[in-house]
Formats: C-alpha cells, structure tokens, sequence
C-alpha cells in the first residue's frame, strides 16, 4: 500500500454550524461575523455561506458592505465556543479511521493514511462526517501536502454549486505540469499578492514558469532558504509527513478594532500599555515566557505596519512587556487616526 496525504476543508464551516442548528437557514444567504449587526461599524464578516457568496459577500468584508451587496442576507454573530465544539466531533470522526489526522484549524487538517485506493477513503471521510456531524467537507488527495492543499480547490462546489456538492480531487507528480503549470503562481499555496509581484518582476508568472527558474536568482532575491522553497513550490514539491500530536503554540496576540478612530498619542499609549498587560497576564499564567514583543498599528487608510523588539532577557512581568511595547510604539509615525491596535507576545523556552 502507498502513503498519502488527504487535506479535508470544511465547506462553509462557520455557516454550515450555525445552519445546522438553524435549519430554517437552509438555502438561505447567511453572513456570521462581530455581534450580528450590520449597521454597526467596525464588523467583520467571519464567513458566507455559499447562498452569499453568490452576491459577492466574502470572509474579511465588513459587514455593512456585505449587507449593501445582500440586505436579504441572515446576519448572525460569531460564536466561536459552537464552532470549537463542532470542529471536534468531525475530528473525532476523522479519528474513528485507522489513519493520522493532523489539525490546522477549525475547518481543516491533513490526514495521511496507508491506502491502495485514496478516493475511496476520501469517500468513507465525507460520509462519516456527515453521518456524524450532518456537515460536509472537499478532500485532496496528494502525494505530499502542498499537492494534497492545493487539490482541494478543484474538490470545493463550484459557484452555482452548494455545500456538500463538492467531492474529491487527486494532485499528485503525474499531473502536476497539466494541472499547474498554465496557472498563475498566485493560485500556489502561500504566495500572495505581495510575493506574486515579486515573482512577477524576475519574469516568473505562472507555475512553470517558477518550476523553471535558476535557483540562485531566486536565492539572492528571497535568500538561501525562501528561494529554495519557492523553486520547491513550482515544481509541487512538499512535505509528506503528519503528526497527531498537537503542534505548541509559539505566539499569541490581543488586537482590538475601536468604534472610534484614535488620534491623541497618549490615548493609544494607554491603550497598547493595556493589551500588552493583559495579554502577558494571560500567557502567564499558562506558564510561559515572552522573549519578543510584536505591535501592530492599523491606521484609517487599512495600513497596517507591524514592529517588533526582542527582550534583554525572557521575562513574565508584565511592566517589562508593556514599556518594551511602548518602546516599539514610538517606532510608529502616528500621524493619521488609528482604527486597530494589536500587541503579540512571542515564546521562549522556559529558563532552567
């Protein structure tokens, strides 16, 4: 038997729960994100469900805009303790088969399995969860991860389509190059609209074109170890090992969207003293350390630079974490209103 990579994704999952314990909502346009209510500022659409995407509605969209695209639309608010618990009955579905499920989120994660016929066991994963959760899912099947992700998007329901009319799609070396290679390098797992540009910029357009290129170009554009891995990606190259046990957080963030944009230095001064002080707080008492300090800034025009400073030493004191914040703060030109502030703290190991 071969080894092999499925990637299960979720179809609509935040939707998909809340229509579950609402099946009045069934086949109706349905937008979760912030309290609920599109007429207030400062909200986010989470997730659209199929119905909505078909009016242009999409994850990351404030509300209000989605509600001007859909007024139709059911607005609901987020409820992340449901979709917790929703994501671990189909993991634990997933788990009832003698295969490794790796998680990555809510919604998705990789399974590897030993098997001589993948769409089958593609077929009995969809089934079982369904069976289990009454949710449905798209599978991948790959020989590695980068092809078992990006296999994915040919399995998920097409636009006219609705959740669960999606199935399953093999990627594998075999047909990498008919599949891949006319494709922009945007459709590639990781590169976005940034690094698309930058590729963009060395002649590099689509897939093959990357597949092709002379890595120490992209070496001296990237560095030793991105550009390797950008030439990897081209040719649909990745890694084809899972691992159940869970992976250790490495950071952890607060940020907060005001209703209001801030303008007065000090006000935000207190603000990220506030964020940074909760948030080590938090950490602490899990028993961690915080070796870096991350400050984010977005500002009234959506720009949104991020800072950073490594600590003298890894420190649970929460004045240190909050003045080496401030430190980082001051990096900022705060010469437009502020919608959002975030501050990350990032581990160290614990000291002897």
């Amino acid at each position: 038997m071969s080894w092999w990579l499925l990637h299960v994704d979720m179809d609509q999952f935040i939707a998909a729960v809340e229509i579950r314990r609402r099946p009045e909502l069934r086949g109706v346009p349905v937008v979760v994100g912030g309290s609920g209510d599109p007429q207030q500022a400062r909200q986010v659409v989470a997730t659209a469900s199929y119905e909505a995407r078909a009016f242009g509605v999409h994850s990351g969209m404030p509300l209000r805009a989605a509600y001007r695209k859909c007024p139709e639309a059911v607005f609901l608010p987020s409820d992340p303790a449901a979709y917790e618990a929703a994501s671990a009955e189909v993991m634990d579905a997933l788990r009832s088969f003698p295969v490794v499920v790796e998680v990555w989120g809510w919604d998705e994660c990789f399974v590897g399995a030993s098997t001589d016929d993948p769409e089958q066991l593609a077929a009995e994963l969809r089934a079982a969860v369904l069976d289990r959760t009454g949710l449905t899912c798209s599978i991948g099947i790959g020989d590695n991860k980068v092809r078992a992700k990006l296999a994915t998007g040919f399995a998920k329901p097409g636009p006219d389509q609705r959740a669960g009319d999606g199935g399953t799609f093999r990627l594998t070396q075999a047909n990498w190059a008919e599949v891949m290679h006319h494709r922009p390098v945007r459709d590639l797992w990781g590169i976005g609209a940034r690094m698309s540009q930058n590729l963009n910029e060395l002649g590099l357009h689509t897939v093959a074109d990357l597949a092709a290129a002379d890595l120490e170009t992209l070496r001296q554009r990237f560095g030793p170890k991105m550009g390797t891995w950008y030439l990897a990606l081209g040719r649909g190259l990745g890694d084809t090992d899972v691992t159940d046990v869970p992976r250790e957080p490495v950071s952890r963030s607060h940020e907060v969207t005001y209703p209001e944009d801030l303008t007065d230095p000090a006000e935000i001064q207190d603000k990220v003293r506030q964020l940074a002080e909760e948030l080590t707080r938090e950490v602490v008492a899990e028993g961690r350390w915080i070796q870096r300090v991350h400050v984010k800034v977005r500002f009234i025009t959506f720009f949104t630079p991020i800072k950073s400073r490594k600590l003298p030493a890894p420190t649970q004191d929460p004045s240190v974490v909050a003045d080496a914040a401030l430190t980082v703060l001051a990096k900022f030109e705060l010469r437009r209103p502020v919608r959002l502030l975030g501050v990350r703290a990032e581990f160290a190991p614990p000291p002897d």
